[in-house]
């Protein structure tokens, strides 16, 4: 790259041995524009070409273009960024990485070019290597072939990352690029909170991240058991037998559903499918990429399925504070026509909350997401369901500090676990929660203080909670 000068330099470093895992230099280039018309000149800019004159050439700026003379010609200077890619055999090179830099001004720059609808991030996501039996290509596989090609080792897999962090002169920078991965690695389980010490790692390290795991395990196991707008549903069944079957049936749709998001990510990434800006976007830009029917119909099936799950939460918030709190809590003589105006109310106010918290947390991957959901909703709900159903000492009072304790709690929790901690500005080490997850303390939290108010407010003439 003729004229290309090294300006900056980034290295990730291991956050347990601090060794440089990968380097970034950024390089300010001249791109040469090529004459047109007489006095005009154009040049080739990631998408872009933008048009300008000679005199144009002797303005430091313009609209985000740095023009000088070259050689002789006039060109267009970029800044990008490159990752230092080191060969099996030693050698080294430079491989272009995408990159989102805001200047303290405010300007966005993407890829080194001024952001705009043609200049914008690419999609990521590749398999650079399979099997030698498979040849070049696999052809057609079936769905266990897949996931066998993919955990091979001798597949290569573009695992796409990022790093963030504040260059010089304030400039404000997210890196991404894409890191050859062994299959065998890449579709290794647990990787989100890993079971097994790494390299340098501290004991309390391995320590959190296993209690992180058995606590997302908590919550998206006994979570599913308390769901309100699962639990709604079986005020429409017949008989206990029809609310056994369809339970059955539910759960056996839940744990297919959990499956098929694997495969939707494997095929995201093997036809680089992936927003390199948000980790929720796998399953439309994957259909978009067999045509844009199937895009439709696959964003259109996503925005009904986000709505029949809300409607189901704001019909039992709803049904929850006009039945069970206006009418058996509180017990007051309310006219059917009131409930239905408090219900409504209710939705109005339940609907309006969710769209701030969607909006709130709209960076964040949705899958990470109901992770806390579960966790709440086990902390809030499990315990009452299950000792009104096998304890008999159970009260009233217990059940509603039950209830309180449990949703104040996981919410609490989350709220000071490290990922908010960052959200705030902070570093994540200095999170008063030490873990992400708050299943592991706010259930067991929820289930004490059940037994502890149930014992304490216990009648002698009282077996059952009158609920």
């Amino acid at each position: 790259m003729a004229g290309a000068q090294v300006v900056d330099r980034y290295a990730v470093l291991d956050r347990y041995t601090g060794e440089e895992t990968t380097v970034f230099f950024k390089l300010s280039r001249p791109i040469e524009a090529t004459p047109v018309e007489d006095g005009t000149y154009v040049a080739s800019v990631k998408g872009r070409t933008p048009r300008f004159d000679v005199p144009a050439v002797e303005t430091p700026a313009a609209d985000g273009w740095a023009f000088e003379q070259f050689a002789g010609q006039p060109a267009i200077r970029i800044e990008d960024w490159w990752r230092l890619d080191t060969a099996p055999d030693g050698s080294h090179r430079l491989v272009e990485v995408q990159n989102r830099s805001v200047l303290p001004n405010g300007t966005v720059l993407v890829n080194g070019a001024p952001e705009s609808l043609v200049n914008r991030l690419r999609q990521m996501g590749a398999v650079s290597d399979i099997p030698e039996v498979y040849g070049d290509r696999t052809g057609p596989v079936g769905p266990i072939r897949l996931l066998s090609v993919f955990s091979d080792d001798d597949t290569v897999v573009q695992r796409p990352l990022n790093a963030t962090f504040t260059a010089a002169a304030g400039e404000s920078v997210v890196l991404h690029y894409e890191m050859p991965t062994a299959g065998s690695v890449f579709m290794r389980p647990g990787l989100m909170f890993p079971l097994e010490a790494r390299t340098g790692e501290p004991v309390m390290t391995t320590f959190l991240n296993r209690l992180n795991f058995i606590s997302l395990m908590l919550a998206l196991f006994f979570g599913t058991a308390a769901l309100p707008h699962i639990l709604i549903r079986y005020y429409t069944v017949p008989s206990a037998e029809a609310a056994r079957k369809s339970t059955i049936v539910a759960i056996a749709g839940i744990g297919l559903f959990y499956i098929l998001t694997m495969y939707l990510g494997v095929g995201a990434v093997a036809s680089g499918a992936l927003n390199p800006e948000t980790s929720n976007m796998s399953a439309p830009l994957l259909a978009r990429s067999f045509g844009e029917v199937l895009f439709a119909m696959i964003s259109g099936i996503a925005f009904t399925t986000v709505l029949a799950t809300v409607s189901g939460l704001i019909m039992a918030a709803s049904g929850a504070v006009a039945h069970d709190l206006m009418g058996n809590i509180l017990r007051r003589e309310v006219s059917d026509s009131a409930k239905v105006l408090a219900g409504r109310v209710v939705a109005v106010v339940v609907g309006l909350i969710g769209i701030v918290l969607g909006i709130a947390f709209r960076d964040m991957n949705v899958s990470f997401l109901v992770g806390w959901a579960f966790a709440v909703a086990a902390s809030a709900n499990l315990p009452s369901l299950l000792f009104l159903l096998f304890w008999k000492k159970t009260t009233a009072h217990g059940i509603i500090a039950s209830i309180l304790v449990g949703v104040v709690s996981s919410v609490t929790l989350i709220m000071l676990s490290p990922d908010m901690w960052v959200r705030y500005g902070f570093d994540a080490a200095s999170a008063p929660m030490p873990i992400n997850q708050p299943g592991i303390v706010s259930i067991p939290l929820s289930f004490a203080v059940l037994v502890v108010v149930s014992l304490a407010t216990q009648k002698k003439s009282e077996t059952v909670a009158d609920v």
